[in-house]
C-alpha cells in the first residue's frame, strides 16, 4: 500500500472511531432511524477539516521533502509486481466505507450514501495523486486513478447489488529480510515496514459464505478468502540499472486460499463492540493457508500472517 495514502486512511479511519468511542453509549452508536441533521453537519465538517488538514500535512511533511515539478502523468504499472495498485484498490475501498458508514449514522439515505459517502476515498485520493502530479519524485499515475475506481466500484456495486458487503478487502503483514537491505526504501521498525514492504504484504478478497448460502448452517462470521502478495522485490522495477545495484532480486507473485473471519459479523448487543469490529475488519485473521506462486511451486501454512 502506497504509504502516504495508507496513512491518510489510517486518520480518517480512526479520527472517526475516536469520536465514537470516547462517548461509550450505545445510544449515541446506534445508527439514526431518520436524518439526524446535527450529526450530518457534524460529519461534514469533521470530513472537510480532516481531509484539508490531511493534504496540507501531506504537503508540508511528505512532499516538501522532494522537488516540485510541473505537472507530469507517469506509468508505473509494472512496479512491484502491482502490489501498489492494491494497496490504493484496499485505501480508496475502506476510507469510502467510513464515509457511507458515517452518513449512515446520521440518517441520510442510502442513495446519499452512496453518492457522497462512498465516494469519499476516490475524492481524496485523486486529491493526492494531484499533488502526485507537481512532485518530481512520482507523478500523476492513470494507473492509480483505475485502482482507486476499482475500489470505490467494488463497494459501492455491492451496495446496488446486494444492500451489503459480501466480499470485503482484507490486508496481512508478516516482516521478511528484505527490509535489513534495503531499510531506507522499505523501512527500519515494524511499521514503517508494514506500510513500505511490499514484500510482507498480502491482499485478500475475503467473501462471506453464508451471504450466498443463506439456507445453510455455515456460521454467519465464516469467510473463504484469496489473497495476493509479492517477493524478492527490493525495487519497483526490475529494470537494467536495478539488477546492476541489486542482482539478487528473485521475484515471484504469490497466490493463497484461506479461511477468515468477518468480525463485522459477530454477534453482539454492545454498539461500541460492534464498531470496534467493524473498524478493525480489514485485518485478515491468521488461518491455515495455502500458497502457490508464480515459480510453480506449492506450500502450506498452519497459520499465515
Amino acid at each position: 500500500m502506497a504509504p502516504k495514502h495508507f496513512v491518510a486512511h489510517l486518520l480518517i479511519t480512526l479520527s472517526f472511531v475516536s469520536g465514537f468511542s470516547q462517548s461509550g453509549l450505545n445510544d449515541f452508536l446506534k445508527p439514526s432511524d431518520t436524518l439526524n441533521t446535527s450529526r450530518r453537519n457534524a460529519v461534514i465538517i469533521t470530513e472537510t477539516s480532516l481531509a484539508g488538514l490531511t493534504l496540507i500535512g501531506l504537503d508540508q511533511l511528505w512532499y516538501s521533502d522532494f522537488e516540485r515539478s510541473k505537472f507530469r502523468t507517469i506509468n508505473d504499472n509494472d512496479e512491484w509486481l502491482q502490489m501498489d495498485k492494491l494497496g490504493h484498490v484496499m485505501t480508496s475501498y475502506y476510507v469510502g466505507k467510513v464515509g457511507a458508514d458515517v452518513l449512515n449514522w446520521s440518517g441520510v439515505s442510502e442513495k446519499n450514501q452512496l453518492i457522497y459517502g462512498a465516494t469519499l476515498g476516490f475524492t481524496f485520493l485523486t486529491a493526492v495523486e494531484v499533488f502526485d502530479g507537481f512532485s518530481e519524485e512520482w507523478g500523476f499515475s492513470w494507473g492509480d486513478m483505475l485502482a482507486n475506481a476499482s475500489g470505490t466500484g467494488l463497494y459501492v456495486g455491492q451496495e446496488l447489488l446486494w444492500q451489503e458487503q459480501r466480499v470485503v478487502l482484507k490486508y496481512s503483514f508478516h516482516q521478511t529480510r528484505y527490509a535489513n537491505v534495503r531499510p531506507e526504501k522499505l523501512g527500519d521498525d515494524f511499521l514503517q515496514e508494514a506500510l513500505k514492504d511490499y514484500n510482507g504484504q498480502t491482499y485478500w478478497l475475503s467473501a462471506n459464505i453464508h451471504s450466498f448460502f443463506r439456507e445453510s448452517k455455515i456460521p454467519k462470521w465464516l469467510n473463504v478468502a484469496v489473497g495476493y502478495g509479492a517477493d524478492g522485490m527490493l525495487t519497483g522495477n526490475y529494470e537494467a540499472l536495478d539488477r546492476a545495484l541489486f542482482p539478487n532480486q528473485n521475484r515471484m507473485r504469490q497466490y493463497y486460499l484461506s479461511l477468515d473471519i468477518d468480525l463485522s459479523r459477530l454477534k453482539t448487543d454492545s454498539r461500541f463492540l460492534k464498531t470496534v469490529f467493524n473498524v478493525i475488519n480489514f485485518i485478515k485473521i491468521p488461518a491455515p493457508t495455502l500458497e502457490i506462486n508464480s515459480k510453480g511451486k506449492l506450500r502450506f501454512y498452519p497459520l499465515y500472517f
